[in-house]
């Protein structure tokens, strides 16, 4: 099973142009991949810099037949001709997809600080692995505050699908909205988690601190695969709109019963289809 983890940016590489053909083929580039998880997927938002107001989801969507896409909405705003105005998070995935989940982040709020809604998409993978969760997500930029809300949140929400994971399913019911799916313990959580200190930021500590009660923690696959090699960087490499420096803000983080089936974690850092660079975990 090979992933991408990639903030694409709304699909503007350095050059200042919008092009989602442009990432899905730098994409299929990089591996041949059986998951693709994306951030920054833009509808209707002419405002955004190169953009014409593209449905990037359907144009990403019509690039990749062959994967089913599944899309959550962090903005969701008012937009022209009746055309809502959306923004978020995307997973394409080639296994077939099971149950979805759209976890709104919290937001509280930071007087003065710049921010928007934000989202944990999470879909249930039927994989050669097993079945397997797979979330993704983009934490807040400017809010320290928020930001670690929302990284108490995916703790949460990972010892809340470990528990499902573990009672016994009820059998009343067939189909319908009431009909049992599984809901596994390995998973996988990756994103832009806009961490400015990189892996020296104190989230980045806590998303990886035991939970307790049955739940295996999650590791960062890199630090894994390259034992006591620094993470290279993935955001601010080709650019310093953002940072003097470079530095890794896009993670994936496996639950610890995997860590026997990571095969490799690489980095692209040619690339500039985006402000980002691209992870690239390969399990087996």
């Amino acid at each position: 099973m090979k992933l991408i983890q990639w903030n694409i940016q709304w699909c503007r590489g350095l050059d200042g142009k919008v092009d989602p053909r442009r990432i899905v083929e730098s994409a299929r580039s990089f591996a041949d991949f059986d998951v693709l998880c994306l951030q920054e997927v833009a509808i209707n938002f002419p405002a955004l810099d190169g953009s014409q107001g593209e449905d990037q989801v359907a144009a990403l969507a019509s690039l990749l037949p062959d994967y089913e896409p599944v899309f959550a909405i962090g903005v969701d705003a008012p937009g022209e001709h009746g055309v809502r105005r959306r923004f978020g998070n995307m997973i394409f995935s080639r296994y077939p997809v099971q149950q979805v989940f759209r976890h709104s982040l919290p937001w509280p709020a930071d007087d003065g600080t710049p921010s928007m809604p934000r989202v944990a998409l999470e879909a249930v993978l039927d994989t050669p692995l097993g079945l397997l969760r797979v979330t993704t997500t983009h934490l807040e930029y400017y809010s320290e505050a928020q930001r670690d809300a929302q990284v108490g949140r995916l703790r949460g929400l990972h010892a809340e699908a470990c528990g499902h994971a573990r009672a016994r399913a009820s059998t009343q019911y067939k189909d319908g909205p009431f009909q049992p799916f599984a809901r596994p313990v390995s998973s996988i959580l990756c994103g832009d988690f806009n961490l400015p200190a990189g892996p020296a930021h104190p989230a980045y500590a806590r998303l990886q601190e035991p939970i307790g009660n049955g739940v295996p923690r999650f590791v960062d696959a890199w630090r894994h695969a390259h034992p006591g090699v620094p993470h290279p960087p993935t955001f601010c490499v080709h650019e310093r709109g953002h940072a003097d420096t470079p530095y890794c803000c896009d993670f994936v983080f496996i639950t610890e019963d995997l860590l026997p089936r990571v095969k490799s974690v690489t980095i692209d850092l040619e690339t500039q289809a985006s402000d980002h660079q691209p992870v690239i975990v390969e399990l087996g």
